[in-house]
């Protein structure tokens, strides 16, 4: 099992930071991971909501919203046989604008599992792109 984190501070507000992540169905527009993204359900966003992302390496997975604190903590998790975990983002109001801890699980199910090394390569690797591209999308802001 695989769970990787990462820290870095974003020179914006948290409630700036926590829209921007929480709007799943707007994720292509900036994360470099993913090809194309819709919200799936109807409403205002919250627990619960699911988004279709088209994921490299993937193809079209569900994920969906869990763990929803507004300007606190949100959970986005996969739906995929593949692999179980998810994408948890913990916020906090620091001087300098805002925290966010990065938490990715990813645990290959299957025959999937052989490729645990392969896994944590790739889940570094757009871990650290998906920071990268959150930082510079509120840069813009």
């Amino acid at each position: 099992m695989a769970v990787l984190t990462l820290t870095q501070v974003i020179s914006q507000p948290v409630a700036d930071v926590f829209d921007t992540v929480v709007d799943g169905g707007h994720f292509a527009e900036w994360n470099p991971t993913v090809r194309s993204s819709r919200q799936l359900t109807e409403g205002p966003i919250g627990d619960g909501t699911r988004f279709e992302w088209d994921l490299k390496g993937f193809g079209r997975v569900v994920q969906e919203l869990e763990e929803f604190e507004p300007n606190r903590r949100v959970r986005i998790v996969p739906h995929i046989a593949s692999l179980k975990g998810g994408h948890r983002f913990t916020f906090t109001s620091v001087s300098e604008g805002t925290r966010v801890d990065h938490e990715l699980e990813m645990v290959p199910q299957g025959a999937f599992r052989l490729m645990g090394p392969l896994t944590s390569m790739i889940g570094r690797r757009n871990l650290r792109a998906t920071a990268a591209a959150l930082e510079k999308r509120l840069a813009r802001a």
